[in-house]
């Protein structure tokens, strides 16, 4: 697909593809961010599309697909409002605040290895399904499960490690006296 093409799917289609996010979603942000998502997925797979009269079908196809997957992650991972769960959440005294930093997780991050972070971006920070990372990577749905799982536990025991570390340097320990009698 050309840039002629893309802003022609665009122009012509932006508006219904919208309203059809819209429908789908029920509020004007998750409109919006459907519709960009599909614009940004024929961007980067419009090349994929055999025969361009079918644009738009392939536009509400792929919208449709992305709702579906938001959907489905939201059934994985529901939502909860604090005020419903707040007996079940650790206390979080000042210093475990200053234990996080904004960079921790993006570090943490950057220290695994590349084919743990790969699938981890992809799917948190780029909502592909399992299906859609295995074919990217090229390996098979298991091997990206199983990455997947082994990432979270090497970032969640290097953001222990880190809140411990800094736990440790920001605490002040006590002077050990030495014994008087003689050896």
């Amino acid at each position: 697909m050309n840039e002629a093409d893309y802003e022609n799917a665009v122009a012509t289609y932006y508006d219904a593809l919208y309203a059809f996010g819209f429908s789908l979603a029920g509020n004007e942000d998750d409109a919006c961010e459907l519709t960009q998502e599909t614009y940004c997925r024929l961007l980067t797979k419009g090349s994929q599309l055999r025969d361009p009269s079918k644009v738009k079908s392939w536009l509400f196809t792929t919208l449709y697909r992305v709702f579906l997957g938001w959907k489905d992650r939201r059934a994985r991972l529901p939502h909860f409002e604090i005020s419903s769960v707040e007996g079940e959440l650790p206390v979080i005294t000042p210093e475990h605040v200053d234990v996080l930093r904004d960079d921790a997780i993006r570090d943490a991050l950057l220290e695994l290895e590349e084919h743990y972070r790969t699938p981890v971006m992809l799917f948190y920070m780029n909502d592909h399904s399992y299906e859609e990372i295995a074919e990217i990577l090229d390996v098979p749905i298991g091997t990206v499960m199983s990455r997947l799982s082994r990432a979270k536990g090497l970032l969640r025991e290097r953001l222990v490690a880190r809140a411990i570390g800094v736990e440790r340097e920001n605490k002040i320990l006590p002077f050990e006296r030495k014994s008087n009698s003689a050896p």
